[in-house]
């Protein structure tokens, strides 16, 4: 079983210019480092999530989710966007910070809760989105997040 975030998960400065096309980023990392075995239920979970509310946080960042049957094992995927993408944020800025959640189906209740609140509270902290945003190296990125999903 791979562990929830790997330096593999981590893609800086992904060339994508829509929500989908970051979905379709964090579908492919997904499959290739083993958490998921269909980037098109990837996908279209984490687009029919989208659906029901925005996973579009404050100053760029956003946590698209998904439990999906498709999902092997729960994992962290993070792509980030030189140019922001249009997401309908709480706050109506871009996204240039995708934190993605994937859970398998029958983890959903509190794997799945857990971890979102983890993210959610951390990003709170105008101090570690911060952090976040000016950092350029994945090791860096994965220290920062760990710590807070510890």
């Amino acid at each position: 079983m791979p562990e929830l975030l790997t330096l593999d998960n981590i893609e800086l400065d992904i060339l994508a210019d829509t929500k989908e096309g970051v979905f379709e980023s964090i579908a492919f990392t997904a499959v290739k480092n083993g958490y998921a075995n269909d980037t098109n239920r990837i996908v279209k979970g984490l687009l029919k999530r989208e659906e029901e509310s925005t996973t579009g946080f404050l100053d760029g960042f956003a946590i698209p989710h998904t439990k999906n049957i498709a999902v092997l094992t729960p994992g962290v995927i993070v792509k980030t966007m030189a140019s922001g993408v249009e997401w309908r944020s709480l706050d109506g800025k871009p996204v240039q910070f995708a934190i993605a959640l994937l859970i398998p189906e029958n983890e959903a209740g509190t794997t799945h809760l857990g971890l979102l609140s983890k993210l959610a509270k951390m990003l709170m902290h105008q101090d570690v989105r911060k952090k976040l945003s000016e950092t350029k190296n994945r090791e860096e990125v994965r220290s920062i997040l760990l710590e807070y999903l510890k």
